[in-house]
C-alpha cells in the first residue's frame, strides 16, 4: 500500500489544483500570506524575508505543475518516482516540468533582482 505521506500529499495537490482553479475562474492573485512577524522583523531578518517573498511570489508565478513538480522534488524531498506518481504523470513528463519550472523560476528571479538594483539606482 502507499505511505500514509504519500497519501497525504496526493489528497493535498487535489486540493491545490481545486483551488487554483477557484482563484484562476474568479481572476483573482493567489497570494500566500505573509508569515507572521514578518512585519516586525530585524534589517537582517527583513532582507532574508523580502527573498523568501521574492521565491514564494516567483513560485506562485509558475505555471502550476511545474510549480507542484518542483515542490514535491525539490523542497519535500520526494523521489522523482514518487512525486510523477502523486501527481498522475509518467517520470519524464515530471523531470521536463522541473526543468522548465525551474528555467522559469530563475528568469522570473533574475527579472526581480534587475528590478531591486535598478530601484537601489535611481535612489
Amino acid at each position: 500500500g502507499e505511505s500514509p505521506r504519500r497519501w497525504l500529499f496526493t489528497i493535498m495537490h487535489h486540493l491545490f489544483i481545486d483551488q487554483m482553479r477557484k482563484v484562476n475562474r474568479r481572476g483573482e492573485a493567489a497570494m500566500l500570506p505573509l508569515e507572521a512577524g514578518e512585519a516586525v522583523a530585524q534589517p537582517a531578518e527583513q532582507v532574508e524575508s523580502i527573498a523568501s517573498r521574492e521565491i514564494i511570489d516567483a513560485l506562485q508565478a509558475i505555471s502550476p505543475d511545474r510549480r507542484a513538480a518542483l515542490v514535491m522534488v525539490a523542497i519535500e524531498g520526494f523521489s522523482y518516482a514518487e512525486a510523477a506518481n502523486i501527481l498522475g504523470v509518467p517520470a519524464g513528463t515530471l523531470m521536463s516540468r522541473i526543468a522548465r519550472g525551474r528555467e522559469e523560476l530563475r528568469g522570473l528571479l533574475d527579472d526581480t533582482a534587475r528590478r531591486r538594483a535598478i530601484r537601489i539606482v535611481e535612489k
